[in-house]
């Protein structure tokens, strides 16, 4: 065990004030006063008078999710404590919505967020299942939320005369007012002579920002 591990800088003190906060690079700690959202799986530990319960999608959102196979599995943080949450030591940040600019994420990256946000399950323009199912979370309201990423994220400015393109497992987050598209940037000859090595990208065009993993998630296994 590391001998500075319990030295008095590393221990964590109780929260200042409500609201979410970042301890280190790899966890974000919420302290609740009244009621908070967050993903299912995500809290690692909590402490004071709080419960958690699985949220409901609602009727449209149940629709899309068993369609689509994709969804934000939530649940809701409620009364009075402090809640840690994290996602396979990714890299975590924060983000503040206001009502002016919302923001559209990648269900996969989202961990927590206040109750104030608004939400609703959108789709790229022409992923539907053909495109793999590229199903989003776009926020409105005011309020702040916190991301994942595999790394520390990239922040590209989108512009209308330099659209970008990004892989679509790499994609976090992105302005809701930029348009978005399938790109395919190979044919199928191109693919045999080498190429990019991925075939469809999210294409990102108008005036904003987008969020991009720095590394693709692994993966995962599938039990025999």
């Amino acid at each position: 065990m590391n001998r500075n591990l319990f030295d008095p800088e590393n221990i964590l003190r109780p929260a200042q004030s409500p609201g979410l906060t970042q301890d280190n690079p790899m966890a974000v700690r919420y302290a609740v006063k009244g009621e908070a959202y967050a993903r299912q799986g995500t809290m690692v530990a909590w402490r004071g008078s709080l419960s958690f319960e699985r949220r409901g999608q609602g009727v449209g959102n149940f629709l899309k999710r068993a369609v689509t196979g994709e969804g934000l599995s939530l649940m809701t943080v409620s009364g009075e404590g402090e809640a840690w949450f994290a996602s396979d030591a990714a890299h975590c940040f924060l983000v503040d919505v206001d009502e002016n600019h919302g923001l559209t994420v990648n269900g996969k990256n989202i961990l927590c967020f206040d109750a104030s946000l608004s939400y609703d399950i959108t789709t790229v323009e022409g992923a539907g299942m053909a495109g793999g199912g590229l199903f989003n979370c776009t926020f409105g309201g005011a309020g702040r939320l916190a991301l994942t990423s595999a790394g520390v994220p990239l922040v590209l400015p989108v512009t209308p005369d330099a659209p970008v393109y990004v892989d679509t497992d790499a994609a976090v987050a992105w302005n809701p007012g930029l348009r978005t598209s399938l790109h395919r940037s190979q044919s199928i000859g191109s693919m045999f002579k080498g190429g990019s090595g991925e075939a469809v990208q999210l294409k990102l065009e108008g005036e904003g920002i987008a969020v991009v993993n720095p590394g693709e998630p692994k993966p995962q296994q599938t039990s025999s």
